[in-house]
């Protein structure tokens, strides 16, 4: 039977109908767009996690430190040469692929044992602490390279990870935790109380700048606080000199003119979420890389006044290639060496931040631009649309951001393996970094993100 209305309720139904073929409809995009994000992320994420898998030597598990999109060889003083911190970010690509099923688990755990025992027993080490460089197939030194305290410190963040993405592999675990327990965190502060050191080389011993601000080095206290067989002293997190900086209406603690990766990299496995010091600034450190990440679009959309590519979906510039080289650049403020170069790695690195926004930006990216700088392994490293440079190479830590931080904001899993270390959150009570339960406050990040933090604030 059909429905007839009654007398007087025609004009009612005719605008009931209309809601409902709207919500309908609106309910049907925003399906579809979801869907659309759904299989962009997935592709991101697989061709990311190709260049760790098929880059990667696989008897040393050692990862170059970038190549060619097109797959031609580079030139040949960058040849076989490999990153230790890429070498991090590479054994967490391990996790990530098994769990997404792109490689087999018998595969995944293969080349994960073959990266820890190298590490365990081939690789140079002075007191535990690993080269900067080395040779991807033998390990050797290259570059005159020093043994690097931050670049161990985002290995031994792959080795934690593996340590309980395969937790029941026994020979995972034990070498995992054998590496860790044998870096001596006490001798990298080369006598300062509180302050490690950058690193050491073997002709003229120490280095002689310290981690002394706030950066990506978090991440290397929290593990030399947490050691298990040579603790620093919990201070050493208090020492570092943090800057108040402000622009376009967000806050945020940073070190003035660092680029935006030393607001991800250590987010990229700690999970610093409804975590806040109990002293001192009191900063909750993720709301603070959510600053960072919407001051730096801010700025990079102010910058379009000067290059047009730049805008609201057009956004990010941190350490990267460009025309001239390697750059560590970024902002604000200004870096003068700014020439209208687009990093994607910069909004990739942010998805776990400010996903719509950082999202948003790597799909207008891929769709503006298209294969010139989406290929084999993703975005390439860098690209300048004034100027038409595209960049030949993508590197290896700034594919991994963008993996790490997309797998994150999708799964939180990176950060659920990575913290049940339990010399993680031994650390953190340490240094009074607790879990506290907060209202966000509506005007602290940009309104299109606030149901995003009120939905992981409230879980």
């Amino acid at each position: 039977m059909l429905y007839r209305p009654q007398k007087g309720t025609k004009g009612t139904n005719h605008f009931f109908c209309a809601f409902c073929a709207s919500l309908w409809l609106l309910l049907l995009f925003t399906s579809v767009a979801a869907q659309t994000h759904e299989a962009f992320l997935d592709d991101l994420q697989q061709r990311s996690f190709r260049y760790f898998w098929e880059q990667a030597d696989p008897q040393t598990g050692l990862v170059p430190d970038r190549a060619r999109m097109d797959g031609s060889a580079l030139p040949p003083s960058h040849q076989n040469v490999a990153s230790v911190a890429a070498t991090g970010f590479g054994l967490t690509a391990l996790c990530i692929g098994a769990d997404k099923a792109w490689i087999t688990q018998p595969e995944a755990r293969e080349r994960t044992r073959n990266t820890l025992r190298f590490f365990d027993t081939r690789a140079f080490h002075h007191r535990g602490w690993f080269y900067h460089w080395m040779d991807a197939k033998t390990g050797e030194r290259r570059w005159n390279s020093e043994v690097s305290s931050i670049d161990t410190a985002l290995l031994l963040a792959g080795i934690l990870t593996v340590r309980q993405c395969f937790r029941d592999d026994r020979e995972i675990v034990r070498l995992a935790g054998r590496i860790y327990q044998r870096v001596d965190f006490r001798w990298m502060l080369n006598g300062h109380p509180l302050l490690l050191s950058h690193g050491w080389k073997p002709e003229s011993g120490f280095l002689r700048p310290r981690w002394d601000t706030y950066s990506e080095d978090t991440i290397l206290y929290l593990l030399a606080i947490g050691s298990p067989t040579y603790p620093i002293s919990a201070a050493s997190w208090h020492a570092l000199w943090r800057d108040r900086y402000r622009y376009e209406g967000h806050s945020y603690f940073t070190t003035i003119g660092v680029p935006l990766f030393m607001h991800q990299y250590s987010h990229a496995w700690i999970d610093y979420r409804n975590r806040r010091e109990t002293k001192g600034d009191r900063i909750d450190y993720f709301q603070n890389s959510v600053a960072a990440t919407l001051a730096h679009r801010a700025f990079c959309i102010n910058l379009s006044h000067d290059f047009p590519a730049f805008g609201p979906d057009v956004w990010g510039i941190t350490a990267s290639d460009s025309a001239k080289g390697y750059l560590a650049w970024g902002g604000p403020p200004r870096d003068p060496d700014i020439d209208g170069t687009v990093v994607p790695c910069a909004a990739g690195g942010s998805l776990m931040f400010t996903p719509e926004l950082s999202l948003r930006a790597l799909r207008t990216m891929h769709e503006k631009y298209g294969a010139k700088i989406y290929g084999k392994y993703g975005f390439v490293d860098a690209f300048n649309p004034k100027t038409g440079w595209i960049d030949t190479d993508v590197i290896g830590i700034n594919v991994g951001i963008i993996l790490l931080s997309a797998e994150n904001m999708r799964t939180e899993n990176v950060w659920r393996w990575f913290m049940q270390n339990r010399e993680i959150p031994l650390a953190m009570q340490r240094i009074g970094l607790l879990k506290y339960k907060h209202a966000l406050p509506l005007g602290s990040v940009g309104h299109e993100e606030y149901e995003y933090y009120i939905h992981i604030m409230s879980e």
